[in-house]
């Protein structure tokens, strides 16, 4: 697999890539990633493409699938690590 291009955006680093007849679409938000994979056809076949796939509309959805991603992650770990509101600690004399 090779980078065969960036897409510039302001929040997300979205990162081309290519592997036989695949193209990957990696986009990245702090800790979180998605990546979304395509075949090489007429309409897809290199950079130019992906950024005429790659809108505003796509990167939208994408932002707001990283905020659910985020909630997850969150209340799983409240699941996991609950908060105990009653710490006690060592009587110090």
């Amino acid at each position: 697999m090779r980078i065969i291009g960036y897409i510039e955006h302001p929040i997300l680093k979205i990162t081309i890539f290519k592997m036989d007849n695949k193209i990957s679409v990696k986009l990245e938000s702090g800790l979180y990633e998605q990546t979304y994979k395509f075949r090489d056809s007429e309409h897809l076949q290199g950079v130019e493409g992906v950024r005429k796939l790659v809108d505003a509309d796509f990167c939208n959805e994408v932002l707001q699938l990283f905020n659910r991603m985020h909630t997850i992650q969150n209340q799983a770990f409240t699941r996991a690590f609950p908060q105990q509101d009653d710490v006690e600690f060592e009587e110090i004399i």
